[in-house]
Formats: structure tokens, C-alpha cells, sequence
């Protein structure tokens, strides 16, 4: 790309002076409130005769307004929806380990504990991004995380376990050479929660106040089957051979009938109250009780108008159920009213219900149903009760395996337990290697068939969903530059436009625009900031002792920019530097600059204060009329100077509620973060970090509803902490049961919030999670990530893909096709990491802050984000129509596979079956799932598996999803056909791996 002409330069005065959509949502990117997740009330529920029966304090959510927003009351994204916590990204060992060679240890701590190590040398998610993926099975639970690789340094047992902050040992680790352990270890992985899940349906009339009458409808109302038909499909459990959620498949003595679906690879089995066997005799029907009340999550759907009495879950009799879903059907504009009850004990889960919690599309209710009702129970299983028997259950099984496991540790050769994770003795003795590769083999062979196994029966955590409505998610990003040729430095965004510090100097970058020159290569900025209100460019140059923090008018660069009157340089800057700044190596300004700029200055382990009052004479409209000469030095103001023990690694300013002596700034150094006040010098410690080693990472100034807070972040760890100022101006820091922390699987280098969610950037990857929980939605995988600005919307540069012809622009691919439906070629695939020999090519990347904040969601361009998205290929005169179906194998379609691979490892099977053979007998199994009585499934809505003639082989299918990166690499495009809806669906290699 080439540096502009004069042609270009007065393109940009429109660019510049139109401030972004971004800025203004960038001062809020910190504000955050929980009770979009509803508030804990008292509710108590009485008889007929008004004696109270039963009280308990639930989490009530009825969907929230607020004020703040801009669009219109009552409307709701589809992009807020996600699996929290899916099991296709949090199940590691059936993923990454099973089935593959890894390295498994046992040891116990110093409290005599024992405990499970297991170590995989990984391809992080086919990107040719090696890396090492670490489990650490405890009594108190499992621990997971991610390290580099690196060829020329071998990584031990201890720096792993150390990593983990476990560094004390009664017995140090020792290796399990026997394959047999893969067994125990995935029963280990499986006490995390179930794959499939169970919900009640409970069916309540108008009026019925006791769970006695709810239990006793015999039958339900039309609206409620057509609820029941939205929900899932109705099979016949006689001879059913998929999950079953404790029903009985052989005798009917659970009924004939029920309720089932799939969603997103998850089976869901509904225990419907008026399907379950039903006495006349018996007026509490002990028999649906049994079943409706053991589940955690039960649907409640009950009939009459908004006035009438409204369930209450103190009505039902039950220690085991506690989240309630209560549905309401309207018949005059054909919609559904939700409503959540979950136990005041159950931690936030989301999607957050809308305002008002209506929905008149069906489909998009179902979704949210089911979305919100699974990541309910996962959230329930976090709970003390659930808990505190998980830990006893996982305690008793570590125990059990490792007093199992001695008699044979004692037996097995020391050399062995002591090496490192390099590769397997390359200078032992010729018999040696031939025994580890022949045990290597063995150990590959019974994992493969155990996951062979998880697969059939239907307990793997995968996510079977392949096609669906082209949805686009907060996180999609936008192609900003092709091919960038410079190394950055740092940047930020100005306008619509980045400005970036590169090795070629300082460039104004915008889309599909030529790179415009700003300052040159000897002025090296290596922090900045763009205040387009306040028409300044602060920056932080040089290093060392001739280090300096310089202040611009935006709108003298802006001048220099539209006449090309010159390229400043290094010597042009004498009269922008701000004095007392000589050998700063870090600064910080406040988020919320409307009225004072403060900004904080660190030189070694002093912090200088200096301020700007808020002069609307100097914005950026009437700053243009300024002579570019004039620097804005002598606005600032020095305020004081702070000493600090140590030089601080991390600086944050953080607003107080008055403005007045009780503003903070958090350091982080050593082992610390620390509160200083700005007024009087006083600092006060924070948070202390027990590790023997802290990877500061950031400390992130958050206002949940007004009250100032903190995330910190370092190594593995971000810990949410509140700050409550006292009237004295000192700050009281003190736990509260509003601060939470959870772990990132990497060591990020940065993080950025943008409520609802917090985005951690590592050397490859993006992992998104939710600010309230903590809860993982999404790990998108890029191969030499950089995140390069994000105070309002985020850039980031990563290795660029390739994808479709080399000579068509994104302009041209996109207007071969409807913008609704693009084709697969058009969807930017995850970036690889280039062929040896070649030179990556890196791009720019932008993810617009109004997505991810839930404003109107702009159409991604071209995204390493988004994964191929398979759609339909539409025959001439035919509209387009989107695909809203999502293939899973069935059992039948698996079981054939897996019969037909042993077949092939048993050598049984001399040629492959014709192409014509597979296809008959891929009919056959449709004919066979079309049956009910062999428990196949219709269905009309997306994720449910599904009947229909394919033209690909049944050999070639794979597991596959839309939203997991790991299952979009290296596919290849389907056949055009001549049905209105082509059904593809892939196996993935990393559930059954069998080369």
C-alpha cells in the first residue's frame, strides 16, 4: 500500500471532523449493571383461604428499562444470546486429549492431597498454532490453562504446576505410562455437569393456586401443544434409543409420550406434567411429581390474562427445582411473556431478559428458551449444594484412582517420571524407543475407541449444529486495512480513521484508503491518546531518560494534513513538550474527561499530576481556527507530585463520586495494587497477589450503576473489586459480596471491557467472556494477534487468511451474492499462519464498540472472526431463502460409522463402498429416522435432527458448528444440487481421529 498524494489528503477533512458513534459510547464502555439480571425478592405464597403456605427469596427477572438507551423500548438483538460456558470450548480432555499422545501425572500437594496432571502438545484449533493445553484435577475442582510453545526450551512438570500456583509437594509428580488411565480421567472431566439436560413442563390453568391442581390437569389447552410443539418434537419412548432423561424406553410405565430435542448439540428430554401417567386415586400424583420435581429447571405455563393470579414458586413443593420459567401465551398478537425465578443462590446467568419481555417471533423465542433455561442449570450446578457434592463425589473418585495407581508407580522406571515434555528420549537405546512407540500406539488406540464410544452413546461435548440463519455476532469485525506493511507501536482511533505509531512513523490509516504520513520515523510515539472533544493528541515518545510526554492540537495536525504543508518531525516538536514529563515510561487520564483532563505521569516511582481545565472555545470546530504553531502546552497545569515505593507497572485513574479530593489512582507493583489518593499523597493497598511470579496485566476503572469499581488483571486471574469512598475523601476497601474473580485459560497481554462482555487478547486468540460471571462465550483463534487501540472502537492486526480468487475485492464477492445469504467463500475464514518459506500477510481489523455494547449492528465487511458459514446454493428463479435448519448425526448415522471403522482397523473391509452404496444406505437410515417407533425425530425448527436425502457420502460427514472456530478450517465447498436446501454436514477430525 502506498503512502497518498495530495489527492487523498482532503478526503479525510469530512473523516475527521465527523466524530465517530464510538466516542460517544467509549466515556460508558465502563458502566455496568447486574440488575439487567433481575433483584432478589421475598415471595410467599398462600391457600385459597389466605393462610400462608410457603416463602422463599428468589431472583425475580421481568426484563428492565433503560433509560440510557437509544433504541427503541422492547426490541431485543439476537446477537445477546449465547451459550455460556459451552462444553465444546470448557470439555478439554475429550477435545484436545482423548485420543491423542499426552502425558498424564500424579502427586500429591502439601496437605497430602492428591492430584492429576495432564499435559497435550496441541494445533490450536487447526490455525498451525502450536501450543500446550494443561488440566490440573483437584478435589476442589479442575484447572485449565494454555502455554506457549517454544521449540528451543522444554517446559517441566514444575513450571507447569507452578503456572498454576502450585508449587509445594508431599510426593512430586510421577508419570502414568498406563493407557487404561484415559478412561479415568474423562470420568473425571464428566463430573463437571451432564452434556444433555432434562426440563419440567408443568401445565397450570387459570386460577390453580397449589402445585395439588397443577399436577392434576389430565390434558393441556391447544395453545399450550403448539407451545409444546415449538419446544421440541414428540416421539414414542417404547424403543427410544436416544437420551431419555430418566424415562422409561421399555415398558411405558412414564407414559407413551414425550417431548425432545436437540440444541446446539445438546439432548433436551421435557418431563410434560400432562404426559406422564396420571391417578385418579392419587390427588398429589406422586408419580409426575417425581419426575418434574427432581428437575433443576421446570417451564411453567399457565393460561389466563395478565390480571389474574400469577404463579409463584413457592407454590410447588420442591428442595431440588430452582429455576422457574413461567410462559404466558397471548392469543390477540400471538406471542409469548417470560418470566425467570431463579433461587437467590444461583449465581447470574444470562441472555438478560428484554424490556418488555415479549417476543412475537417464535422461533427467536424458542432460542432464547433454551439458551436461558441451559445455561440455568450449568449456573445451578455452581451453587453450595450442588457444589459441596460435586467436590465430595470428585474427592472420593481422586482418592480412589490414586491409592489404585501406587502399587504400580513403585514398579515403573524413575528416568521415566523425571522427563520433561520434549520429545520422547531421543537418545535412549534402540529396544527403548521401540517399546515407548509400541506403548505410544496402544495408548492412541484405546483413546480413540473410548471417544468412539462417548460419540455413540451420545455423551460427547460437541456442538452438532452446522447451518442457521446468518446471524451476526457482537464480536464479528470488520476488514479496516489489507496488507499492512509496518510494525505498530501503538495507536488510537480518531474519527473514523486510526492513527498509528509505526516503524515508519506516525500514519493516518483509514478503510480503503491510502496510508497519509503524519509525522516521521524519527518521532517514535509509544503511547497516545486522540481527544477529539478536547481537539488534543497527547503522546508518550522516545524511551529511557530522553523519554517525554507532548501535547497537539488535533486540529493543527488536522491543518497539516489537509494543506500537506509539512511532515513534522522530531525536532518540529520542541514547543509540545509538557515540562517535568522528561523520562516518563507511563501515563494515565481519566475516562470521564467532560470537565477536567487530569492526567498522571510516572518517572521511575514518582507520579506527576497534571490537569486541563475544559475550555469549550478550544473544540475541535472552533479549534481549527487556530494557528498550527500554537501549542496547547500552556493549558496544563502541574497539580503535585506522588512518591511511590516502586515504579508502577500498571496505572488506572479512577473517578470519584464527588470529583472533590477523592479521586484514586490505582499502581500495580511487586505484588500489589494499590489505591493513592490524588489529593493527599495516601495510598492504600488493594489487592495482594499471592504468586511467586505477577504478569501484571491491567486494572480497568468500572462504574456498576454509578459506584466506581475495579477489574484487576494479572497472570491468569481478573478479580472485580468495588471501591466505596468514604465523605472524608479516604477510600474504604473492603471485600463485598459483589466482587467476583474468574481465570482466563491464557495469560492475556491486554484486556478490554465493553459490557456485556470483557475480550482478553493473547499472542493468538481472542477469549470473550461476560463481565457479570465470567462465563466463556467465544475463543476465536488468529495467528500473530495484535491488539492495537481500543478506547473506543477495537483494532487489532492479525495474520490475514486467504480466501476466494487473490484478485477479487471483498466489494466485488459481495455483490455476486444477496447480503443475506453470502457464500462461503465470501466469509473470511479464521486467519492461518502462512506457508513455510512465505511471508504472512498482516491485516487490520476493527470491531465497532456499538456492537458489543447492543447498539445497531453494523454489516461486517471481511472477518477473521466470522467461520465459514455454509449456505444454500439456490437454482435460477428462485428467491433466496435463508437456511434455518442445523444438522446432527443421528445414532443410527454414528453407529454405522463407527461399524464400519472397526471394519476397516479389523481389516475386514478390502475395497471402500461405492458411491451409489453409501447413498442407498444413507436412504435406508433416513427411511429408518423417519419412523418414530425406531426413535428418529422430525422437525421443523433449526438444531433439531432431521430427515433428509443428502447428496454427500455418508462416509465424509463430520461434526460440525457455526460458532466453533475449531470445526471451520480445511472445508471444502459442497456440489451445487438441485434441491431448494442443501444439508451438509461435516465430522469433525477432532472428535474422531482414527488416521
Amino acid at each position: 500500500m502506498e503512502l497518498s498524494g495530495a489527492e487523498a489528503a482532503s478526503t479525510r477533512l469530512l473523516s475527521l471532523t465527523q466524530r465517530s458513534v464510538s466516542e460517544d459510547l467509549g466515556c460508558r464502555r465502563g458502566e455496568f449493571s447486574r440488575k439487567h439480571y433481575g433483584s432478589v425478592e421475598l415471595l410467599i405464597s398462600s391457600d385459597a383461604d389466605g393462610a400462608i403456605q410457603r416463602a422463599g427469596r428468589f431472583r425475580v427477572e421481568n426484563g428492565t428499562s433503560d433509560e440510557n438507551t437509544d433504541y427503541t423500548p422492547g426490541t431485543w438483538h439476537r446477537t445477546d444470546v449465547h451459550l455460556e460456558n459451552p462444553e465444546y470450548h470448557t470439555r478439554w480432555y475429550f477435545k484436545y486429549f482423548l485420543g491423542k499422545v499426552h502425558q498424564n501425572y500424579v502427586g500429591t500437594d502439601a496437605e497430602k492431597n492428591p492430584f492429576f496432571l495432564s499435559v497435550v502438545l496441541s494445533d490450536q484449533n487447526n490455525q498451525r498454532v502450536p501450543q500446550y493445553r494443561s488440566i490440573l484435577w483437584r478435589k476442589t475442582g479442575t484447572q485449565k490453562i494454555c502455554l506457549p510453545y517454544c521449540p528451543t526450551k522444554t517446559l517441566s512438570v514444575k513450571s507447569i504446576l507452578s503456572a498454576m500456583s502450585l508449587d509445594k509437594f508431599e510426593k512430586s509428580p510421577r508419570e502414568i505410562l498406563h493407557p487404561e488411565i484415559q478412561k479415568d480421567l474423562l470420568v473425571l472431566e464428566e463430573q463437571e455437569g451432564s452434556v444433555n439436560f432434562k426440563f419440567g413442563v408443568l401445565y397450570a390453568k387459570d386460577g390453580q393456586l397449589t402445585d395439588d391442581e397443577m399436577f392434576s390437569n389430565e390434558t393441556g389447552s391447544e395453545s399450550f401443544q403448539r407451545f409444546l410443539g415449538l419446544m421440541g418434537d414428540k416421539i414414542t419412548l417404547k424403543g427410544w434409543t436416544g437420551y431419555r432423561g430418566g424415562l422409561d424406553t421399555k415398558n411405558d410405565t412414564t407414559g407413551s409420550f414425550s417431548i425432545y430435542t436437540v440444541y446446539q448439540g445438546h439432548e433436551i428430554m421435557f418431563h410434560v406434567s400432562t404426559m406422564l401417567p396420571y391417578s385418579r386415586e392419587n390427588k398429589q400424583q406422586v408419580e409426575r411429581k417425581r419426575h418434574i420435581g427432581n428437575d433443576i429447571v421446570t417451564i411453567v405455563f399457565q393460561e389466563g390474562e395478565e390480571s389474574s393470579p400469577a404463579f409463584k414458586p413457592s407454590m410447588i413443593r420442591s428442595h431440588f427445582t430452582h429455576i422457574f420459567a413461567l410462559v404466558r401465551y397471548n392469543k390477540q398478537n400471538d406471542s409469548y411473556r417470560l418470566k425467570i425465578f431463579s433461587e437467590e443462590s444461583v449465581p447470574l446467568f444470562g441472555p438478560p431478559l428484554p424490556s418488555p419481555p415479549v417476543f412475537t417471533n417464535h422461533q427467536e423465542f424458542r432460542d432464547f428458551v433454551l439458551v436461558k433455561l441451559i445455561n440455568g442449570e450449568k449456573a445451578t450446578l455452581e451453587t453450595p449444594t450442588f457444589a459441596q457434592k460435586r467436590q465430595r463425589t470428585l474427592d472420593m473418585l481422586i482418592r480412589s484412582l490414586y491409592q489404585d495407581l501406587m502399587p504400580d508407580l513403585h514398579k515403573v522406571n524413575n528416568m521415566l517420571n523425571r522427563r520433561s515434555f520434549s520429545d520422547v528420549l531421543p537418545e535412549s537405546p534402540k529396544s527403548t524407543r521401540k517399546k515407548e512407540e509400541a506403548r505410544q500406539a496402544e495408548f492412541v488406540r484405546l483413546g480413540q475407541a473410548l471417544k468412539l464410544k462417548t460419540t455413540v452413546k451420545g455423551d460427547a461435548p460437541t456442538n452438532l449444529a452446522t447451518t442457521s440463519l446468518c446471524k451476526k455476532e457482537p464480536w464479528e469485525s470488520q476488514s479496516f486495512c489489507s496488507n499492512f506493511p509496518h510494525e505498530v507501536v501503538c495507536a488510537d482511533s480518531w474519527g473514523q480513521s486510526l492513527l498509528v505509531s509505526t516503524d515508519a512513523g506516525i500514519l493516518l490509516v483509514d478503510d480503503d484508503q491510502p496510508l497519509v504520513q503524519v509525522f516521521d520515523k524519527t518521532l517514535q510515539i509509544k503511547q497516545m491518546h486522540v481527544l477529539e472533544p478536547l481537539d488534543l493528541l497527547i503522546a508518550r515518545t522516545d524511551k529511557g531518560k530522553d523519554s517525554r510526554l507532548l501535547v497537539f492540537r488535533l486540529s493543527a495536525v488536522q491543518k497539516d494534513i489537509e494543506t500537506k504543508q509539512m511532515i513534522r518531525s522530531k525536532y518540529d516538536c520542541r514547543e509540545n513538550k509538557l515540562e517535568r514529563t522528561k523520562g516518563c515510561h507511563l501515563y494515565a487520564i481519566n475516562t470521564h474527561h467532560g470537565i477536567e483532563l487530569r492526567i498522571v505521569v510516572a518517572i521511575r516511582n514518582k507520579l506527576l499530576l497534571v490537569t486541563k481545565k475544559y475550555n469549550p472555545c478550544n473544540s475541535l470546530t472552533s479549534g481549527s481556527l487556530l494557528s498550527s504553531s500554537e501549542s496547547p502546552v500552556e493549558e496544563f497545569q502541574y497539580i503535585r507530585e506522588i512518591c511511590l515505593s516502586d515504579p508502577p507497572v500498571v496505572m488506572t485513574l479512577v473517578d470519584g463520586p464527588t470529583g472533590d479530593s477523592d479521586n484514586m489512582i490505582c499502581v500495580a507493583y511487586r505484588h500489589q495494587f494499590d489505591l493513592v489518593n490524588e489529593s493527599t499523597g495516601e495510598s492504600y493497598r488493594l489487592h495482594h497477589v499471592e504468586a511467586n511470579k505477577v504478569n501484571f496485566v491491567a486494572a480497568i476503572d468500572v462504574y456498576e450503576d454509578g459506584e466506581a469499581g475495579l477489574l484487576l488483571c494479572y497472570n491468569y486471574v481478573c478479580q472485580y473489586r468495588k471501591v466505596y469512598p468514604l465523605n472524608g475523601g479516604s477510600p474504604l476497601i473492603q471485600p463485598s459480596a459483589s466482587d467476583f474473580h474468574f481465570s482466563w485459560n491464557q495469560v492475556p497481554y491486554a484486556v478490554v471491557c465493553a459490557f456485556p462482555y470483557i475480550l482478553a487478547f493473547t499472542t493468538d486468540s481472542i477469549e470473550i467472556r461476560l463481565v457479570v460471571n465470567g462465563n466463556l462465550v467465544h475463543t476465536a483463534v488468529m495467528p500473530g494477534l495484535q491488539l492495537v487501540a481500543s478506547r473506543s472502537d477495537i483494532y487489532f492486526k492479525a495474520t490475514a487468511a486467504v480466501s476466494g480468487s487473490p484478485s477479487s475485492s471483498s466489494k466485488e464477492m459481495s455483490s455476486r451474492s444477496s447480503p443475506q445469504t453470502p457464500i462461503a467463500y465470501e466469509m473470511a475464514e479464521c486467519p492461518v499462519s502462512s506457508l513455510e518459506g512465505e511471508v504472512p500477510c498482516k491485516n487490520l481489523y476493527k470491531i465497532p464498540l456499538s456492537n458489543l455494547v447492543g447498539r445497531s449492528i453494523e454489516r461486517p465487511l471481511k472477518s477473521p472472526l466470522v467461520p465459514k458459514v455454509v449456505t444454500t446454493p439456490i437454482s435460477s428463479g428462485i428467491a433466496s431463502v435463508p437456511v434455518t435448519h442445523s444438522l446432527s448425526l443421528s445414532r443410527m448415522e454414528i453407529k454405522e460409522i463407527a461399524s464400519r471403522t472397526r471394519k476397516e482397523l479389523l481389516g475386514l473391509l478390502d475395497e471402500p463402498i461405492p458411491k451409489t452404496e453409501g447413498l442407498q444406505k444413507q436412504k435406508k437410515v433416513s427411511r429408518r429416522q423417519s419412523d418414530p417407533k425406531r426413535g428418529a425425530v422430525r422437525s421443523t425448527s433449526s438444531d433439531r435432527i432431521i430427515s433428509s436425502s443428502s447428496e454427500s457420502n455418508s462416509e465424509k460427514r463430520h461434526l460440525s458448528t457455526s460458532s466453533d472456530p475449531d470445526t471451520v478450517a480445511n472445508r471444502e465447498e459442497s456440489p451445487p444440487s438441485s434441491c431448494p436446501f442443501q444439508l451438509t454436514s461435516l465430522y469433525d477430525e477432532d472428535i474422531i481421529d482414527l488416521k
